[in-house]
């Protein structure tokens, strides 16, 4: 079977990117139909854009930045209390033929059932149709002690999908569960099989499964037939004491096969869209040498720490970018412009 091309991820990445510099108004000539998750931005949404967008509330501002790089929607927080904004935000995006995706709480009880319907609506007057959500807190790793600890957040999580779900067929909205370095494939695999439902299928995370070492290539094959949308990024990895620093990198600086894992998501979900989710901050520690690791993760230790070093040596020429928040705020902001242009360029130089 022939592998994919790079042509062929271009138009799974459905166009180009225009790396421009933030703030320049100039016209751009290709926009890409990647859309850009707000936590791509963090750091210059925290400095206000560096005085860009001035009176505008968050949400508009983050679109009219991204509409300045060129993408072509972004994924984002939708306030409910805030209806207002939220067709504003719609107005924009349809003018600019940006998409919008949602970042949704699920309901945590019955209780809360309102405030997560409150949400979905002001997300549909926003302009979505799909939301992103986790059903676990934290990192498994440094969230839970004991197994029996976390399968009592998952059984929650499955909880609090099955009260969403009744809302979300009202209202015909889907709700895209993230693999968050939480549940192994085969885990959330049986998450949505326990649901069942139309309107509940997975945004793909294409990199965080690896903290749970497990293959990148293999948790996308086993996830993209539930994909309702995806958060692509790269990735560096780099050796300490403990085990190994993950760090997010420019799309195409990293170790993942990009190419091979878009083709297979566009194969079997073609309508499914891409969210660059590249973050500049610390590298995440995976202390993979240490017993704490593995108290939640059941399964033989030696196969998969062989499996992921394999998938680390692999690359071995990658550049490991270090620490973030110890630099001038200036330094970082440029990281992250660097981060996200580049990764939009990335798919202009596949042309």
């Amino acid at each position: 079977m022939n592998g994919p091309t790079r042509r062929g991820v271009l138009l799974a990445l459905a166009g180009t990117g225009l790396g421009l510099q933030f703030g320049r108004t100039a016209e751009i000539a290709r926009r890409t139909g990647l859309g850009i998750v707000t936590y791509a931005l963090g750091i210059h949404e925290k400095q206000r854009w560096g005085g860009r967008h001035s009176g505008l509330p968050p949400l508009l501002a983050f679109l009219e930045e991204c509409h300045l790089l060129g993408a072509g929607g972004i994924q984002c927080p939708v306030v409910p209390e805030d209806p207002a904004h939220a067709v504003e935000l719609r107005r924009r995006a349809e003018r600019y033929a940006m998409h919008v995706e949602a970042i949704l709480d699920p309901p945590r009880d019955g209780a809360d059932v309102a405030r997560f319907e409150r949400a979905v609506v002001t997300a549909r007057e926003a302009g979505a149709d799909i939301g992103r959500t986790v059903i676990i807190p934290g990192r498994r790793y440094e969230r839970f002690k004991t197994l029996a600890e976390f399968r009592e957040f998952e059984a929650r999580g499955l909880k609090s999908l099955q009260l969403a779900e009744p809302i979300l067929a009202r209202h015909q909205f889907r709700l895209a569960v993230e693999n968050h370095k939480d549940q192994i494939i085969a885990e959330k695999l049986d998450t949505l099989r326990r649901v069942s439902s139309e309107w509940i299928g997975l945004c793909v995370d294409v990199a965080n499964n690896f903290a749970l070492l497990e293959d990148p290539v293999e948790t996308v094959r086993a996830l993209a037939p539930l994909a309702f949308t995806v958060h692509i990024k790269d990735m560096a990895v780099q050796e300490y004491a403990d085990g190994w620093l993950i760090a997010d990198v420019a799309l195409g600086d990293g170790i993942l096969p990009l190419a091979e894992m878009v083709h297979i998501l566009r194969a079997a979900k073609p309508d499914a869209r891409f969210n660059l989710e590249t973050i500049t901050r610390d590298p995440i520690k995976l202390p993979v040498h240490r017993d704490e690791f593995w108290a939640t993760l059941p399964g033989e230790r030696a196969t998969r720490l062989a499996r992921a070093a394999t998938i680390v040596k692999a690359k071995p020429d990658i550049v490991f970018p270090g620490e973030v928040s110890s630099l001038p705020i200036e330094r970082q902001l440029e990281l992250e412009r660097r981060h996200v242009e580049r990764s939009l360029a990335y798919a202009k130089t596949l042309m």
